[in-house]
């Protein structure tokens, strides 16, 4: 059993402990299996031939097991994790804070942009900048709101720039491949139905792969056996306000909610955003 996992493990049975005055019980049989699962791997973003070992999928279900699916309380041990997490030592300096996801921890919908810029990493919520804004516009033209959606990037620390500078840099694949083991169990304790991956960071830290989204949107990929669809990112409508490209973005979420089979009103159809 690898250390990440037995420390989410842990981190666990505390807060059941903390929030149930009854102690946490395991058989000697599922002990027996943690201790002697494999670890599994997946491709790295930054080198593809490499392996990144991550939580052992017997422990992830142990996991699950003794929180009785509380998906929040996972999701809150994993949190404490992040806040914590000091393994990019220059981000870790230059955060305000970190920011971790936010949303419906039983969401079949799940949004994934790449980073907090300087507003989230004010308020430690994804998406409440102007792309945030635009993002809840298209949420609640697909009759969601953002309460029943969950959102959450690949970096939760926001990207240190240089003193003086404006605006937002992109992670690094060194930075993406330390923080993704995170997102990786956000999406394995949620378990949506359906994955968005704003724009091609999103979808290098989600998948390891570098193409432009000319070739990656519009069509369906799969993450884990999820259906994932990739889009533009909402920045990128704010600085290119072309129609067309508009257009582009809700059909790609038209097909997110046939996917769904949510019901498609014809003015939801004929939609510009």
């Amino acid at each position: 059993m690898t250390q990440p996992a037995f420390d989410l493990v842990i981190a666990a049975l505390e807060t059941i402990r903390e929030k149930s005055d009854r102690a946490p019980r395991v058989s000697r049989a599922a002990l027996a299996r943690l201790q002697a699962a494999d670890p599994i791997t997946v491709s790295s973003p930054e080198a593809p031939a490499s392996r990144t070992r991550l939580h052992s999928a017997t422990a992830r279900q142990a996991v699950r097991r003794l929180q009785g699916q509380d998906k929040p309380a996972l999701l809150g041990a994993i949190r404490e994790h992040v806040r914590a997490c000091t393994k990019c030592e220059h981000l870790a300096c230059s955060r305000t804070q970190t920011v971790f996801g936010v949303g419906n921890p039983d969401a079949d919908l799940m949004f994934i942009g790449e980073a907090p810029g300087v507003d989230e990493d004010q308020q430690g919520e994804p998406f409440v900048g102007r792309a945030g804004q635009l993002l809840t516009r298209i949420i609640k033209a697909m009759n969601f709101a953002r309460e029943d959606v969950y959102i959450a990037n690949i970096l939760k620390c926001r990207p240190d720039t240089p003193p003086g500078s404006f605006g937002n840099r992109p992670p690094t694949p060194t930075e993406m491949q330390t923080c993704r083991p995170y997102l990786v169990e956000q999406i394995e304790i949620i378990q949506p139905s359906v994955l968005v991956a704003l724009g091609a960071v999103a979808v290098e830290g989600l998948l390891g792969m570098r193409r432009t989204m000319r070739e990656l949107r519009g069509r369906w990929h799969t993450y884990n056996g999820i259906p994932l669809m990739i889009t533009y990112h909402p920045a990128y409508l704010l600085r290119n306000q072309a129609p067309s490209e508009k257009r582009k973005v809700w059909e790609d979420m038209l097909q997110v909610l046939e996917r769904l089979e949510q019901p498609i009103s014809e003015r939801q159809r004929n939609y510009f955003l």
